[in-house]
């Protein structure tokens, strides 16, 4: 199963409530997957398929090495379907 972690800078708010709108548009669009969140310094140290966030957060995790997608806006859940199903549909 895919791993989807969601970041921002405590951990809390902001990806909690991604987190959730990831969770059910995942589920619409019928890709299993397991999703997260996390703060930042924690986020270097976790292994996912996938790091979502603000485009500002995600991009201090862009070490060639790890899948990112840094959102406009965390709250449009059109973007984030979109984003979703590009980089987790087979």
């Amino acid at each position: 199963m895919k791993k989807v972690l969601v970041v921002c800078g405590n951990g809390l708010g902001s990806s909690f409530m991604v987190e959730m709108n990831a969770k059910k548009i995942l589920k619409d669009l019928g890709i299993e997957a397991e999703v997260g969140h996390t703060d930042l310094a924690s986020a270097k140290m976790e292994k996912a398929d996938l790091f979502l966030g603000s485009r500002e957060i995600v991009a201090n995790l862009d070490d060639g090495s790890r899948k990112i997608a840094g959102l406009k806006n965390l709250m449009d859940k059109k973007e984030l379907a979109a984003v979703l199903e590009s980089n987790l549909k087979d």
